[in-house]
């Protein structure tokens, strides 16, 4: 009875159960130390294809069906293989949904969190970027990944077309600028700086979550 007890409880914390928040999974945070100042970072970008609750998060797969004002995901250029380097690129109203996209005890940043980030690396977007020219376009200037950031050229998925891989990356707070934009913060191959604007909350963007 012991033994089949154990097992159970074996089962039960290793099977993903819907309605049970998935955890932040080793490897996954910034170093070396886990901290960027005061603040702890993923180090990659979201990439789960369900709410909290277990929920589904509408996959788009074209550009036709891109462009609700409703929770929304797709891959960099509509291509699933790209989900395992780049992570996916949501819409806005998918990470405020009140489900939940971050894992357990993580959040999506407030643009007061982004732009406290900006501040404590003194405003050198080159220390999160990936060093090199693997996911990024030349010269990719400034990139030193000092903080094990790893922050990949995703691109973004625009209103109607995926664009920018190689050259950008933008991140999303969950700070809305108006009823139909919220401020993101990029970085670009052309720069050393972490740039704050605001896009439209029908773009797919990249996510970091940060801890609470």
């Amino acid at each position: 009875m012991k033994n089949i007890f154990l097992l159970l409880v074996v089962y039960i914390f290793s099977y993903p159960l819907h309605g049970i928040a998935q955890v932040m999974p080793q490897g996954f945070l910034i170093g070396p130390d886990g901290m960027i100042g005061s603040q702890l970072w993923a180090s990659r970008n979201l990439a789960v294809t369900s709410f909290n609750n277990g929920n589904t998060i509408p996959n788009i797969t074209s550009a036709a069906n891109w462009g609700a004002s409703t929770p929304q995901m797709c891959s960099y250029n509509f291509n699933a293989a790209n989900d395992a380097i780049y992570g996916k690129l949501y819409n806005w109203y998918a990470i405020v949904d009140t489900r939940g996209i971050c894992p357990v005890n993580w959040h999506i940043p407030t643009d007061t969190e982004l732009t406290t980030l900006n501040s404590t690396i003194g405003s050198n977007g080159g220390d999160l970027k990936e060093a090199g020219l693997v996911t990024w376009n030349s010269p990719n200037t400034g990139a030193t990944d000092k903080y094990n950031f790893k922050a990949l050229a995703t691109g973004y998925m625009g209103t109607t077309s995926p664009s920018g891989a190689g050259n950008v990356t933008y991140f999303w707070s969950n700070t809305a600028s108006s009823s139909t934009f919220a401020y993101t913060w990029s970085l670009s191959k052309d720069n050393a700086l972490l740039t704050r604007s605001t896009q439209g909350k029908i773009g797919g963007f990249s996510v970091r979550c940060i801890h609470d």
